[in-house]
């Protein structure tokens, strides 16, 4: 079996754009028919030199080759030009590249990819989302309260939730993340975010976990400060309390609080995960499949996780593809959490699948089709070509004052 044909598709998001702007999906193809589909989850540089990153990469590396060598492709790749070191561009564009060749591996085995990594654990996956306005509406747009910064419609939305199902709710109300992060909380932020806690608390009792997500925005000192106005209301976790490329200082945070630290949407490959376990940096691992170095790579790091009792929350926001390759490794992993979805992956997310992912009142149901379980429809993949010139997700370039 070998690597014939490389199709990148840069696919705009539609409004509200849960996911991000836009999503990257590759198509592989080998010499006997087989078509596997990856993701890549990259915001470095625009999505078209991400393409031509990932055309490069696959005539060096995967053209010709067989899509069975997932460690010798990932070596000659992580090695590239002489690097040998986690690079965020390169891995994402392996991740995609590597998510499509184990589509292919489980389709010509005749077998859902979890069953080629140890077989089935869960049968049901419990499931968690962001906070996000009703029917996609922004109440900024009108003036109205946002579910991202007004507490009592925040909580009005998660009894929405609740009522679909959801047993576990992300919410991050700690104000604007900028390039000159980490920072201080204002005294504005610290009450917002206790009375967002208080509100949402109220609101779901203990019918749900309540995941406090920051995005790297105070330092050690601040997110101290900040763990302790959480703490009373008992949050699952406390995400990327501070930046993420220095897990000794994250680890002085995990050790001042007893609210769980998680961490790793921005993180890749098991050597960067290496540095947080070994620092005691998080409990609560959440590599993002499409960056990380792919499934076999993130199944690495939950191995590495085990003995250290730190537990996987697979991370989420892009597309659907990665989401299904979120899912063939959750099902597969001993020391699973929880999964990140987007709300039900409905919306965009199931129509550009020929068939949605299953999922039932809080839970994804893995697929027993092989592969990752899911087709891309390319169709409506060509019917929604991305024009613009912003990046997937950005940072605000300016430093947040009080």
């Amino acid at each position: 079996m070998k690597l014939t044909d490389l199709e990148v598709f840069i696919v705009a998001n539609p409004p509200p754009r849960t996911g991000g702007r836009y999503f990257i999906f590759v198509k592989l193809t080998t010499a006997c028919g087989i078509v596997g589909y990856g993701e890549i989850y990259a915001a470095t540089f625009s999505p078209e030199v991400i393409a031509a990153a990932t055309r490069d990469v696959f005539m060096r590396h995967f053209e010709g080759e067989d899509p069975h060598r997932i460690e010798h492709l990932f070596r000659v790749t992580y090695g590239s030009g002489y690097s040998l070191r986690p690079d965020p561009t390169l891995m994402a564009v392996f991740s995609g590249l590597e998510i499509a060749c184990w589509d292919i591996i489980g389709k010509s085995a005749g077998q859902p990819v979890y069953n080629l990594l140890g077989g089935l654990c869960h049968k049901r996956i419990r499931s968690y989302t962001y906070l996000y306005p009703a029917n996609g509406a922004d109440a900024h747009a009108t003036g109205g309260a946002s579910v991202y910064d007004a507490p009592d419609a925040a909580a009005a939305r998660a009894a929405d939730y609740l009522a679909m199902g959801f047993t576990a709710l992300k919410f991050d109300p700690a104000g604007p993340y900028t390039v000159y992060d980490g920072r201080q909380p204002d005294l504005e932020s610290l009450e917002r975010c206790d009375l967002f806690c208080r509100r949402l608390r109220e609101a779901v009792g203990t019918r749900a976990d309540l995941l406090f997500g920051t995005h790297g925005q105070f330092t050690v000192s601040g997110a101290k400060r900040m763990a302790r106005r959480l703490e009373p209301y008992e949050p699952l976790w406390f995400e990327e309390p501070c930046p993420p490329e220095n897990p000794e200082a994250m680890a002085e945070i995990a050790r001042a609080t007893s609210i769980p630290i998680a961490t790793g949407e921005r993180l890749t490959t098991k050597y960067e995960f290496a540095r947080v376990l070994t620092a005691g940096a998080a409990s609560i691992l959440q590599p993002a499949l499409g960056r990380v170095g792919g499934i076999l790579e993130a199944k690495k790091i939950a191995a590495m996780a085990e003995p250290h009792y730190a537990l996987m929350a697979p991370h989420l926001y892009c597309g659907p593809i990665e989401g299904a390759a979120n899912v063939q490794l959750a099902a597969s992993v001993p020391n699973l959490l929880v999964l990140e979805s987007i709300e039900r992956w409905d919306g965009f997310h199931a129509k550009i699948l020929k068939a949605p992912m299953r999922w039932e009142d809080g839970y994804v149901i893995p697929p027993a089709e092989p592969g990752i379980g899911v087709e891309l429809d390319e169709d409506i993949a060509r019917a929604h070509p991305w024009s613009g010139d912003a990046l997937h997700l950005e940072m605000s370039p300016e430093p947040r004052t009080p």
